[in-house]
């Protein structure tokens, strides 16, 4: 083989090794993009359903205890989210009873653990909607129909959301695995994507409502 042949040789080798680890930069930066998109659309639907709840926790559909308990729970969700005030603002009766735990929950910071504050909301939600009957009384109160298909709508996406986020995460921490990446650290500093674990579990008694849009 002569010395041309070797230097051509060594030239697709690496070019070949090139294009390996473009494709590989490429896939985790589509995946990690992916990852955070999925993340983003997760903690808007989380928003929704702690909405709804805290909607359906002032409609006067609910006992006056499963309403604070479902209120507290809401609003409690929706300040680890960042948003204390749901589309269409919250109710002034929520706004007054709630306050202090609000501010309490938020002046906990960056330790707030939201996958535990979302997994009580279940729980809350859990407590009023597991009983076909009490959701049956509920849904006969002149807004009860509307507030339990806009929660079942928001819940079905978390659940949906959620799932696809996980998923994602499971890809982009496959490609993190892989040889290349690991030995060229092409995932440099980004940190490695975790799963989102809460109890989002249906409740028995409240209808399932696939959403609208």
């Amino acid at each position: 083989m002569t010395w041309a042949e070797v230097v051509l040789a060594i030239g697709v080798v690496l070019a070949l090794l090139l294009w390996m680890v473009w494709v590989d930069a490429s896939r985790l930066d589509r995946l990690h993009r992916r990852v955070d998109a999925s993340r983003t659309v997760l903690d808007t639907q989380l928003v929704r359903r702690a909405t709804a709840a805290a909607e359906l926790a002032t409609s006067g559909t609910l006992d006056p205890a499963s309403a604070i308990v479902v209120g507290e729970a809401a609003w409690a969700a929706l300040a680890a989210g960042g948003d204390d005030t749901p589309p269409g603002g919250v109710v002034r009766e929520l706004r007054a009873v709630l306050e202090p735990p609000a501010r309490q929950v938020r002046s906990s910071g960056p330790e707030v653990d939201r996958g535990r504050l979302e997994s009580d909301l279940t729980a809350a939600l859990r407590e009023v909607l597991d009983d076909p009957e009490e959701v049956s009384g509920i849904a006969k109160s002149p807004a009860g129909s509307g507030l339990l298909a806009d929660l079942s709508a928001a819940w079905y996406r978390v659940q949906l959301s959620r799932r696809f986020h996980n998923n994602a995460v499971t890809q982009a921490r496959q490609a993190r695995r892989g040889v290349m990446v690991r030995i060229l650290r092409l995932a440099g500093s980004a940190p490695e994507p975790q799963t989102v674990e809460i109890d989002d579990d249906w409740p028995r008694g409240l209808p399932q409502v696939a959403p609208r849009d």
